[in-house]
């Protein structure tokens, strides 16, 4: 069992509170709750809530959400401050979760605009999709497990981070703009994708087909005929599925501009700058 005395040491932490934080950094967490405290170092659940809320009045930890802290940097000045990988801190905050929207095309080049929230398709339900925590903005959304897909895994200060790979990021965006930054700046990267060397019109139908969104079709199918290169068998298939009604390209914008019936879709946002 590990030493949990309460013999005082040096930068205002107890021996069972460094006992603590050293433990959980080691393991490379950057979160703890007092569940964990409670396991690793068997003791009550009451003792583990009154040192983790010891460790945050002395400024080693942040407050999260549910009673989850965050560790603050060792490197950091102030307990004020942003984690030094937002991307790893929302693994363990929504775990079983990816990233996906604007934050996953940032990452894979397909945007040059930086974004200051990152988004977080997570199969964990939230109280609101929008959630500031240790100074990070989160913008969740949630879909089935069964939809868990088209992700990567990479590497991010020794930590594993899922994020959704260049076609998932595609069809998250057709499914939902406004997490691709709203519906212009959603037809920018589907117009940098399908102009990217990592264009794969096979594989997008395909997740389409696996995501079953009727309005993913409309818009991937709208864009493939705009900026990509695909035969006729492909366009045909993605009009097979494609919903019924008249759906927007820009879900948020005007119920104005012209309907383009082969898509089912309204065109309500300006396509000159791409012609």
């Amino acid at each position: 069992m590990n030493d949990l005395s309460d013999e005082k040491i040096a930068r205002g932490l107890s021996a069972r509170e460094r006992a603590v934080l050293a433990t959980f950094m080691r393991k490379g967490r950057v979160t703890i709750d007092s569940k964990d405290v409670a396991k690793e170092f068997e003791i009550s659940r009451p003792l583990a809530n009154k040192i983790l809320l010891r460790m945050e009045r002395k400024g080693w930890l942040q407050r999260g959400k549910r009673g989850v802290y965050i560790f603050v940097p060792l490197s950091s000045m102030s307990p004020e401050t942003v984690p030094e990988d937002p991307w790893t801190l929302a693994m363990e905050l929504f775990s079983p979760c990816y990233i996906s929207g604007f934050s996953a095309a940032e990452y894979w080049e397909l945007t040059e605009q930086i974004f200051n929230v990152v988004v977080v398709y997570t199969v964990r339900r939230q109280r609101s999709t929008l959630q500031k925590l240790a100074n990070v903005t989160f913008r969740t959304h949630f879909i089935p497990e069964s939809k868990l897909f088209g992700t990567k895994k990479v590497w991010r200060n020794n930590k594993a981070v899922l994020v959704a790979d260049p076609h998932r990021t595609v069809i998250d965006i057709c499914n939902s703009p406004e997490y691709g930054g709203g519906g212009r700046h959603s037809l920018d990267i589907a117009h940098a994708y399908w102009r990217s060397k990592n264009v794969d019109p096979d594989t997008l139908l395909q997740y389409a087909l696996r995501l079953n969104r009727g309005v993913v079709f409309k818009r991937l199918g709208f864009t493939a005929e705009l900026w990509g290169s695909v035969q006729e068998d492909w366009i045909k298939k993605c009009m097979k599925h494609i919903s019924s009604g008249i759906s927007k390209l820009d879900p948020s914008g005007a119920d104005k501009g012209r309907i383009l019936t082969r898509w089912k879709l309204r065109i309500n946002l300006p396509l000159e700058e791409y012609e």
